[in-house]
């Protein structure tokens, strides 16, 4: 499937700003099952491309003198071909190991140790890693706005409510409860006619079965093993470290965010 991308993300200032730094991780990731037919960003101020520690394609942003508002746009075409049963054909350089430390966003409390417990066994296959999927999505129903940036996987849990990043991170609370590797996957989705928004999250699980060893990729809000209609930006621990745009400013006052993300194909 061949994406068309949009990303716009403009923050404005309520008084001028006199300096921003921001961390972009909006190139789609070249992976073997995806490849960025053309890609371009536009923004104020200076980009400098870098490398982050998982290999995300990335560039740090800065606008230095006053400014009350940052304009960025992301766009590009993207081809996708569905990974075969989520399985990715890479495994990537880093250890799977790096990824069963927990973080504050997906640090298992008691209840999400035990619904790890009640629905993985000790060395999951790739079908029962998609059925957590599906028991942590009938747990924790998806509905916009019911959460922050900032809730984390217990919060979830405990709210019965969240988005794709909640469940993502759930997922991957379960997965460190019982020290299997997992991580977090930011990107877009052609929704079709679903009612799920453009910009989405979903989870690597490593899994070791007959005839492969590797990344599989879950989509856990739509219970389904990554297919062509995703589009992979960036890994990381957890959306922290895999958000598209993360930053700091100075010049105070208060921020509005205005994102607007369109996918057709």
């Amino acid at each position: 499937m061949r994406l068309v991308i949009e990303h716009s993300t403009v923050y404005r200032y309520t008084v001028p700003q006199t300096y921003t730094i921001q961390q972009l991780r909006l190139t789609p990731r070249k992976e073997p099952h995806q490849q960025v037919l053309s890609w371009q960003i536009a923004s104020p101020g200076q980009r400098h491309a870098l490398v982050d520690a998982f290999g995300n394609e990335s560039h740090m942003l800065t606008l230095a003198g006053p400014h009350t508002e940052v304009r960025i746009v992301a766009s590009g075409s993207v081809e996708v071909e569905p990974p075969p049963g989520g399985r990715l054909a890479d495994a990537g350089p880093l250890s799977p190991l790096v990824f069963t430390v927990p973080t504050r966003f997906t640090q298992p409390d008691d209840a999400i140790i035990e619904f790890a417990w009640r629905h993985l066994p000790r060395n999951p296959g790739s079908h029962q890693l998609l059925a957590l999927a599906d028991a942590l999505a009938g747990t924790v129903s998806y509905q916009p706005g019911a959460t922050a940036v900032s809730t984390t996987a217990a919060d979830a849990m405990r709210l019965r409510q969240g988005v794709c990043q909640d469940q993502a991170h759930l997922f991957l609370a379960c997965c460190h409860a019982l020290g299997i590797p997992g991580r977090y996957v930011s990107g877009y989705i052609y929704p079709g006619d679903q009612p799920h928004a453009a910009s989405h999250a979903w989870v690597d699980v490593w899994a070791e079965e007959p005839g492969f060893a590797g990344w599989v990729s879950i989509d856990v809000t739509h219970t389904r093993f990554a297919d062509a209609s995703l589009c992979r930006l960036a890994i990381g621990r957890d959306y922290e470290s895999a958000a598209p745009i993360r930053g700091v400013r100075r010049g105070g006052g208060a921020e509005t965010m205005e994102v607007k993300v369109d996918v057709t194909h």
